[in-house]
């Protein structure tokens, strides 16, 4: 049995065999001991490599919703305490927004954690985290570990034992604190009741879900809800005007970061109210007061250095969030973060900066003046002193109020100013690296306060995931361009006679690469044209394109007829063992004569465009599809072709789209070729190109080979 099988099952009987709350006592009492404000047991799930949340205390469990189940190789604080078997850390906002990007975002206020694995020497039972208010210092006391250790240790050993014992399962409630529930004298008492109901301001108490509790008449009068309706109530759910996830969410700041918040609320039609809510391990106390006039708060609030305490809602994340994942290369990265993120800030400036053989490279910018401040920064050295190359080596972010603060630091910027005030270098660290550094710019000097900080370090961590998935496409991208290019002719061969021009376009979805193929082969004394579609859109049909190609060539240079040329084709695509199939059509030129000698294999028909301009659509005998009978035949068909005219091969790309007839396309494309088949064949190949793709978007790929007849050189 695997050490994971051993603790996934030690801990399913620890749960199924202890009577008592050992959980929730265990827990409770590690807070109490170092003065923690909330926390979470998670045990090992059976047979899966998952922890499972067991017990919360001290805040709501819909708190930490988004981690009742965590897998143990999750980006989560309590995972990592599992798989280093060690303490974790977490010393604030900011580190979290750095470290745990996604635990910032759907927590982005200031608290402190700690989680440790409950765990034997030999077995894994679960993992444990405890959390402090924002005021916490920054670094663990060695007090507090002396008490954490312990405790976790003292745990995994009672787990041990009972699954020795054959206690019956108890399930183990959540604990919020009630203690302030019953206190003679103060809360509930009569006095107490006359002393707020003579307040000239509104008061609610909340409990720790955000219940009213309790609302003095004044609240009731503000509020303009009477009391019945409040009462045991959430008072987002039960005042309509409240009910917006922005005024929930300072309730969560207030509890989880113990700090007292506030926030401005309009009360319809034209009253603005002011809500001041006050944190303890109970619930919350809010003070509800008319606020002055908006216009009064703007002309008064500091111009530089000031923002909300909260620049981005949830909703905005999510919408920010959603932006990011619809982004494909890093171009669009970089103009979804200057369209939706930049200006959520208060950013003027943006550029996005990676690492290349140890230099910067600089992926892309917007919103400088002058593009060439951030341009000479392409190929610098990493070990340069600049904030872009420290902030990617470190991945520490860096933020820089005004621009003496960031001269003071890095000299070297006095001879390179880029024409703004204030700057937030932002680490972008995917899957536990740095990946490059997001530059915000600002035009004024601008102060960054804790909280702000660490909602960019978390907006920083989605840039980083997107980028990552954009370099990645965008690498997948150059290798199939690369690939497609490598098997098409670089350059047309010359033929005696014949003039030609040929164009390739991908599919505009998958991986832009597919199995669409053309080829000149200057044999004598008659040379030939071949042009092709393997089935598919992958690197496996460019692979096979390749290979037919290269045998196309080989059986035309040795010498075979047309119809031996295509059977030779078509034994040679069923020995590759090959689950593809192939079109192509082959033809065998004679400008001298004036003829041309064609066979196709389940191929489009060409099109003949005459001296006189009359285009006609060229019936030729063939066979079935190449890679489906081994001893299919393919009959050749002989057609005239005079001095002018001009033969049009191409793929089904070029004529087959959603909702359009073949038929109506390929009248669209003898329209053309009549009317500029005197054209240049460079632009002529172009135009033809143009009429096949009218709605911008290929589900095929496409090749076009256009031959003209010059009669005999």
């Amino acid at each position: 049995m695997s050490d994971g099988q051993a603790s996934a099952r030690a801990s399913a009987a620890a749960r199924a065999r202890t009577g008592r709350p050992l959980l929730s006592l265990a827990l409770t009492a590690m807070m109490e001991d170092v003065h923690a404000h909330s926390g979470a047991v998670y045990l090992l799930a059976p047979d899966e490599p998952v922890l499972e949340m067991a017990v919360t205390a001290g805040l709501p469990r819909a708190f930490a919703a988004p981690w009742e189940r965590v897998g143990l190789s999750a980006p989560i604080p309590v995972a990592d305490a599992v798989r280093r078997r060690g303490l974790v850390w977490v010393g604030g906002q900011e580190e979290m927004a750095r470290r745990y990007p996604r635990v910032a975002m759907a927590l982005p206020y200031p608290f402190a954690l700690a989680a440790l694995p409950v765990a034997t020497t030999d077995t894994l039972y679960g993992a444990v985290f405890v959390t402090w208010p924002g005021s916490h210092p920054p670094v663990l006391s060695e007090r507090e570990r002396r008490q954490l250790w312990p405790a976790c240790n003292r745990l995994a050993i009672r787990l041990e034992g009972v699954t020795r014992e054959s206690h019956p399962l108890l399930h183990e409630s959540d604990l919020l604190d009630a203690s302030a529930a019953a206190a003679p004298g103060t809360l509930g008492s009569t006095e107490a009741a006359r002393l707020v109901s003579r307040l000239p301001y509104g008061l609610l108490s909340l409990d720790l879900h955000g219940r009213v509790g309790y609302a003095n008449a004044a609240a009731v009068e503000l509020l303009g809800a009477p009391a019945r309706d409040l009462l045991g109530t959430q008072l987002w759910a039960s005042v309509p005007w409240l009910n917006d996830p922005m005024y929930e969410d300072r309730y969560r700041a207030a509890l989880i970061s113990q700090h007292v918040t506030s926030f401005v609320a309009l009360r319809p039609p034209d009253d603005w109210l002011s809500f001041r809510l006050f944190p303890d391990t109970s619930g919350l106390s809010v003070r509800i007061s008319r606020a002055r006039a908006v216009a009064d708060m703007a002309r008064d609030a500091p111009q530089a250095g000031t923002g909300l305490s909260r620049l981005v809602t949830i909703s905005q994340l999510l919408t920010l969030a959603g932006a990011l994942t619809e982004a494909v290369g890093v171009d669009d990265v970089v103009q979804l973060v200057a369209e939706e993120i930049a200006p959520s800030v208060g950013s003027q400036a943006l550029a996005i900066l990676g690492s290349q053989a140890g230099r910067l490279h600089v992926m892309g910018h917007r919103g400088y003046p002058d593009p060439k401040v951030v341009e000479r920064l392409h190929g610098a050295p990493l070990t340069d002193r600049i904030p872009g190359s420290h902030v990617l080596r470190t991945g520490v972010p860096a933020f820089f109020s005004s621009r003496e603060e960031l001269e003071r630091l890095y000299p070297s910027r006095k001879e390179s100013r880029d024409g703004f005030a204030a700057w937030a270098y932002l680490p972008l660290i995917a899957s536990g690296r740095p990946v490059g550094t997001c530059v915000l710019a600002y035009a004024r000097p601008h102060v960054f306060p804790a909280d702000e900080r660490a909602v960019l370090t978390s907006l920083g961590g989605l840039i980083a995931l997107a980028l990552e998935r954009a370099r990645l496409y965008d690498s997948k991208h150059q290798l199939a361009h690369g690939l497609q290019a490598a098997l098409l002719p670089h350059v047309l061969a010359r033929l005696p006679g014949i003039e030609a021009a040929a164009r390739y376009l991908p599919a505009t979805q998958g991986m832009e690469i597919g199995g669409d193929f053309y080829d000149l082969v200057p044999t004598r004394p008659q040379p030939a044209a071949v042009i092709g579609d393997v089935q598919g859109h992958n690197v496996t049909a460019a692979g096979l394109m390749g290979q037919i190609r290269t045998g196309v060539r080989a059986f035309t240079t040795g010498g075979q007829a047309p119809d031996e040329v295509m059977r030779s084709t078509n034994r040679l695509l069923i020995d590759l063992g090959s689950e593809l199939f192939a079109s192509c059509l082959y033809l065998r030129l004679d400008p001298g004569c004036g003829r041309a000698v064609m066979t196709r294999a389940g191929h489009p028909p060409p099109l003949l465009r005459r001296p006189d301009g009359r285009v006609r659509i060229l019936d030729l005998a063939g066979g079935p599809l190449l890679g489906i009978d081994a001893g299919a035949s393919y009959p050749t068909t002989e057609v005239a072709l005079e001095p002018g005219s001009v033969l049009a091969l191409y793929t089904d790309g070029l004529v087959e789209s959603p909702g359009v007839d073949i038929e109506d396309a390929l009248c669209g494309l003898g329209d053309v070729l009549a009317s500029a088949g005197d054209e240049p064949l460079e632009r002529l190949v172009d135009q033809l190109v143009l009429r096949g793709a009218v709605n911008g978007e290929r589900v095929d790929d496409v090749a076009v080979l256009l031959l003209r007849a010059l009669g005999d050189d």
